[in-house]
């Protein structure tokens, strides 16, 4: 049973879809429980005999579902409870009353109300549940540190597994790419740059928008080439479409919304830009490095453990949209250095994070002993 706040876009319900899709079928079976709402990306997973379940959960804590929880517990009667973050915490003991014998909790990344696990109630809320876990998942050596020393789980009950991802799906563009459809801009003509998740608070889009914006003033050469491309659907697309308009290069981007065609339209994308206040291990910018994308991206969280500064793309500091800016322009003016990031970016991310690693280590943690 594997329970999140939500299942929606995201580089967390993408791994909880690809343990679906690839644990052995004929070993395990399924039931994802959401504790708000289920979205259009459970059409991502392949099989079809996964019972899906939103319990439709209001602000704060679960306290009042705690009963309906408990009788799906009971009923579906699971070997394994897969929480993820903090949000499915509260699950865990509820887990081990009604005799769940394996409890595997993962932690994919800070909740976008405490952006960097500073918040010392969450920190007292996480040592509150911890004997309840049976072993801990990060998916980042910032995070396994933080559970290690803040949450002081020992060495033993933890494990560090980093994201996977399919590097057939994702790869560089070939001879012949369909055009993307909807883009009003031309691959090849223009150099597009981009980025893709959800837009909130933590992914922080906005700042992407002002450092394109200081782009094209920096160098209006820019201005005939470059073009801002942003996708994903959120509560920040005011913020970001009011920084374009006000600066008059609304023209110039593409908001496409939430689209399913994320592999089509990386690999129409010149350079990838994570522009996150924190990540754990960002799924998305691994997409992008395996798409043969030189990236450029915030230095917080696991992300300076996944894209090597000067090699495989840029590392730029959180919140400074001139930093970020004169890092685009070097990739935009410079396609030689481009081209090596993004070919040394590709080769990476196949030896480091392939997928099939990924589930095994998964699989070896879920089997019950």
């Amino acid at each position: 049973m594997h329970v999140l706040y939500s299942f929606h876009m995201g580089g967390l319900e993408n791994v909880v879809v690809q343990l679906i899709n690839r644990l052995p079928r004929d070993e395990y079976r399924h039931c994802l429980v959401a504790l708000t709402s289920l979205g259009s990306f459970v059409e991502r997973i392949e099989r079809t005999d996964v019972e899906l379940i939103a319990l439709d959960k209001g602000p704060g804590h679960a306290v009042a579902l705690y009963p309906r929880i408990i009788r799906l517990l009971r009923g579906f009667r699971p070997q394994v409870l897969h929480s993820c973050n903090l949000a499915a915490l509260e699950v865990v003991p509820l887990a081990w009353l009604a005799g769940v014998p394996r409890r595997i909790h993962a932690e994919h990344g800070w909740d976008a109300s405490d952006p960097r696990g500073e918040n010392p109630r969450y920190q007292r809320l996480r040592r509150l549940y911890r004997p309840f876990v049976s072993h801990y998942v990060s998916v980042s050596a910032d995070l396994d540190t933080y559970l290690g020393q803040r949450i002081q789980v020992p060495e033993r009950r933890r494990s560090l597994i980093p994201n996977g991802l399919d590097t057939g799906l994702f790869r560089p563009a070939g001879r012949g790419e369909a055009a993307l459809e909807g883009c009003p801009f031309a691959p090849g003509r223009h150099w597009l740059l981009g980025t893709v998740g959800r837009l909130q608070t933590v992914k922080n889009q906005p700042l992407l928008a002002r450092a394109f914006v200081r782009l094209l003033q920096r160098h209006p050469a820019a201005r005939e080439r470059a073009r801002l491309v942003i996708v994903g659907e959120g509560p920040l697309r005011a913020e970001v479409e009011h920084i374009l308009v006000d600066a008059g290069v609304r023209d110039l981007a593409w908001l496409p919304g939430a689209r399913a065609d994320i592999p089509a339209i990386l690999r129409a994308l010149d350079c990838f830009v994570l522009p996150s206040q924190t990540e754990g291990t960002s799924c998305t910018l691994q997409e992008a490095m395996a798409s043969g994308l030189p990236c450029v991206a915030t230095a917080v969280g696991g992300t300076p453990e996944l894209l090597r500064s000067g090699r495989t793309g840029t590392l730029v500091p959180s919140e400074d949209h001139d930093a970020m800016a004169q890092a685009i322009h070097a990739y935009l003016s410079d396609p030689v250095q481009a081209g090596t990031h993004g070919r040394a970016a590709r080769e990476w991310v196949v030896a480091a994070f392939g997928i099939d690693g990924m589930v095994e280590r998964y699989d070896q943690l879920f089997r019950v002993s």
